[in-house]
This record gives C-alpha cells, sequence and structure tokens, in this order.
C-alpha cells in the first residue's frame, strides 16, 4: 500500500514540519529506501517519536519494508524506556540524533532529518507473526510493559475507513495536535498518507501563539482533538479566532461532554465548517465508530455509528444481544481493523491473531431508536454508593458543567468516591460536595473532595485514574 502511495503522489508534498523540513511523497521514498538498506531486513525496532518530519520517514519506512516497530514517545521515562528495551530487544533504536547521548555503547548507522539509527547488542533475527506490523502501549498503560499487536490488515482497513466517512482529498493539510506514537494521532497520519495529503508537523502545544502562527502560515485545513483539548479550546476563545482556512475537526479518545458538543457543532454549523465526533480504542487500530457531521447537532452526545465495514452492537450479562432502544449493555465491535491482541514480552510477538475480528470494548452504551449509540460510561468506572450505582464519568460531567473553570477527576473505591480538584478553595470543594448530593440524592459524606496541585494525564491528554489511587485515605 504505502510503496504505491509513495509512487501515486510523488511530486506531492508529504510532510511539513515546524523545524522548517519539508518532504515529498517522492523524497520519502528514496530516503526510506536508503534507510532500510542499512537495516537489512525484517526485526524489531524501537521508534522514539516526534511530531516531525525525521520520525515519520522512520514510520512509513518500517510499514513499508514490515520492520516491526514499537512506537514510543521520545519523552518517554527512561526507567520505563530501559525496561521496555530489556523485554523486547529491539535490534535498532531509531530517535532524535540528541537522545544518541544516551546510548552510547550502541553504534549509529545512518542520520537524516534530525533522527538517527543505532544497532543494539540484541540479535536481528526474531520469531514474530508475519502479519505483525506495529506496536503500540495502550492509552492508559504508560508504565506498563502490555503493548497492543496491530497487522497490516488493521493498519490498511483503518485507514481506508476513515478516507471513505471524512471524504479525504489529496487537498487536505491536517495539523498534528497529538502524538503520533498515540493510536488516535497516528491514524491521522496514516489517513492522510493514503490519499496523497501534505501534513503539518508540530509538537507545539495549542496555547501556544506558535502553534497558531504555523496553523496560519501553511493554511491546515483540520486538526484532531480529545475531550481535553476542547475543554481548553474553549478557555482560549476559540470560537472567536479567526481561521479561514479551517474545513473540520474530530474528537475522539474519550466522551465529550454533551454541552462541549452541543457548543462546538454550532461553531461548524454557524461558520461552514464540520464537527466529528468518532470512537475508537488501540485495541481496534483507532476508529470504531463515528457521527456524520451532518448529525451532529441532531444527536449531539451520541458517538455515532460504526465505521464503514464495521458492526456494532450491545450484549446483556449473559452475552445475549440487545435489540430494543435505550437498553444499557456492553459495546462489541467487529470488524478488519480489530487489532490482534496484547504482548507483555519477547515471545508474544509470535502469537497469531487472537481476537478474530471481535472486540468487547468495556464501555457500556445505550442505542437510540434510529441506530445511533450513545457511551454511559466504562464498565470498570462504576461504583456502589451506600448500595447505590454510580457512574464516575457522568459525576465528572455534572462538575464540569457546572464548574467550567475546574479540572477534576473522580475515581475511588466502593463507599468513598473521591473527586479530586486543582482549586484549593474550601467554598468550592463544599459547593462541589452539595452539588453532587443534590443531583444523587446521597449523603454529602460519600464524596471525598481533595486537592491536587495536577490531574495525572497521558501525553494525549487523557486522565491516569490509576495514579490517583495514592491520595485515597
Amino acid at each position: 500500500m504505502i510503496e504505491n502511495v509513495l509512487k501515486q503522489y510523488k511530486d506531492n508534498i508529504a510532510l511539513s514540519d515546524a523545524k522548517g523540513t519539508s518532504l515529498t511523497y517522492e523524497t520519502l521514498d528514496q530516503k526510506s529506501a536508503e534507510l532500510f538498506d542499512t537495516i537489512g531486513g525484517r526485526t524489531l525496532v524501537f521508534s522514539f517519536c516526534r511530531n516531525e518530519a525525521g520520525s515519520v520517514l522512520g514510520y512509513v519506512t518500517f510499514l513499508r519494508y514490515h520492520i516491526v516497530p514499537v512506537l514510543l514517545n521520545a519523552e518517554i521515562e527512561i526507567e520505563l524506556r530501559q525496561q521496555l528495551i530489556g523485554i523486547y530487544e529491539p535490534a535498532f533504536l531509531y530517535l532524535p540524533k540528541e537522545m544518541a547521548e544516551a546510548f552510547s555503547d550502541y553504534e549509529k548507522v545512518w542520520e537524516s532529518y534530525g533522527y538517527c539509527l543505532l544497532r543494539t547488542s540484541y540479535a536481528m533475527e526474531k520469531t514474530m507473526y508475519q502479519e505483525l506490523g506495529l506496536l503500540l502501549t495502550t492509552s492508559g498503560s504508560t508504565g506498563s510493559p502490555k503493548l497492543v499487536r496491530q497487522s497490516y490488515r488493521n493498519i490498511l482497513s483503518n485507514a481506508e475507513s476513515i478516507a471513505e466517512y471524512l471524504e479525504l482529498t489529496v487537498d487536505e493539510k491536517p495539523i498534528s495536535t497529538l502524538p503520533m506514537n498515540y493510536t488516535y494521532g497516528l491514524s491521522i497520519i496514516n489517513s492522510h498518507l493514503l490519499v496523497g495529503a501534505e501534513i503539518l508537523l508540530t509538537d507545539e502545544p495549542m496555547t501556544s501563539r506558535h502553534f497558531w502562527e504555523f496553523f496560519r502560515e501553511n493554511n491546515a485545513t483540520s486538526f484532531g482533538g480529545v475531550p481535553f483539548t476542547y475543554e481548553m479550546l474553549k478557555r482560549l476563545r476559540f470560537f472567536l479566532m479567526e481561521l479561514p482556512s479551517l474545513r473540520y475537526m474530530t474528537q475522539a479518545g474519550g466522551k465529550l461532554s454533551p454541552e462541549l458538543h452541543r457548543e462546538f457543532a454550532e461553531y461548524a454549523k454557524n461558520t461552514g465548517k464540520k464537527f466529528i465526533v468518532m470512537y475508537g480504542q488501540t485495541e481496534a487500530t483507532a476508529r470504531m465508530a463515528y457521527l456524520p457531521s451532518e448529525k451532529s447537532l441532531e444527536k449531539y452526545g451520541s458517538m455515532g455509528i460504526a465505521i464503514p465495514h464495521g458492526k456494532l452492537w450491545l450484549k446483556d450479562v449473559d452475552g445475549n444481544q440487545i435489540k430494543e432502544a435505550d437498553i444499557v449493555g456492553e459495546l462489541v465491535y467487529e470488524g478488519a481493523n480489530v487489532t490482534l491482541g496484547y504482548a507483555e514480552c519477547l515471545a508474544d510477538l509470535a502469537k497469531e491473531d487472537e481476537r478474530h475480528g471481535v472486540l468487547k470494548t468495556g464501555d457500556m452504551a445505550k442505542m437510540d431508536a434510529d441506530g445511533y449509540f450513545y457511551i454511559v460510561g466504562r464498565k470498570k468506572r462504576f461504583l456502589k454508593i451506600y448500595g447505590n450505582r454510580v457512574n464516575l464519568d457522568e459525576v465528572e460531567r455534572m462538575i464540569k458543567q457546572e464548574f467550567e473553570q475546574i479540572e477534576c477527576a473522580c475515581a475511588g473505591v466502593d463507599d468513598h468516591l473521591y473527586v479530586f480538584t486543582t482549586t484549593d478553595q474550601e467554598e468550592i470543594q463544599t459547593q462541589i460536595r452539595q452539588l453532587l448530593a443534590g443531583k444523587t440524592g446521597l449523603n454529602p459524606k460519600a464524596y471525598i473532595v481533595k486537592y491536587i496541585e495536577e490531574i495525572p494525564k497521558n501525553d494525549a491528554g487523557k486522565t491516569l485514574y490509576r495514579k490517583l489511587e495514592k491520595y485515597y485515605d
């Protein structure tokens, strides 16, 4: 697939980054062949990613020549980095050249566009399933050696599906707002490379004026974001910005509050743009569902319908399919983009397909009479408080709706619901308890409101709830 794309669009610009590097599809073709010649065959590579041209060049090479990369954030914690290298024994490291100093024992064998290739002391030969194409960390397991195994079929089918429902063309210019080692950020790269578009790469946060300067200078046409992205954009007074080149915005990586969904849908309608809410997981190579832009207002709060060539359904506690509207069950997805399974050690890379195209998502959802799905919460994000079932995601939504300027996260164990917030104002903490008591009818003592300096998030902006456990009494 990649080789045909590189040849078909050879004269088009493929990548432009904030450091001033610009590469055509023909250059990608030539440089990827050069990098492969250095590697010499199928093996395992650790690729430390940044949103810049050299990083994507490596990824294109690995995908094209069936070299299996583990995509990691270049800023990954050193301890975890060493742990993963020890477990998976990569034959090569592909990383920003300034990182090479940390691996002085390894030989530098190639360098270009700010990235270099280091040969490690580990064996070239690896026993790997022939269809294994890519390894990613799961969005919530940044401190774990668990990786998601994606096949070449997974990657291609999802890219084709996204390109189809977003109606992508060669004229698109998406700008990176998410790390490429995160499945959502990578899916934007995959789907736009497929159609020969130009991808704008930057690691500047959206809170930086440099991001918006780069956006305007290059006439970016789209961006993607997780719920935190859109919460932040509202605080940045995004609705007042002049962005004539912007055509559409996508959202995934968690459920956006219905209120914020409606606000961005109204903005899109009033400005002639599109706002597309999507739903996915790393375990499904990114996307499983989308809400067509024309339904964005009518069905705000919904995650939409299955992507082209995929199927969604709900199962009850006995495993039976729920066919009635407005009945909550676990969401199940079927499609060619369902990944092979997990890996937790080197030997697991030899495993074949363990899921066979079926994924139990762990999300609880309901379906309306028109066949549109609505996420209710995570299967594991429910607590029993004095015998009452409480949805932690819904509690968060209520707080954020009432206190728009407050960051918060809800976690806990049965009979102890913790609300962690970045405000130390006792008056507001009391108001939060009173709000929840009024909404749920439970005693205010059921809610423990705690101040912490910062809500822990991963590099994609998703809350790391497990890191909150250390604050429990």
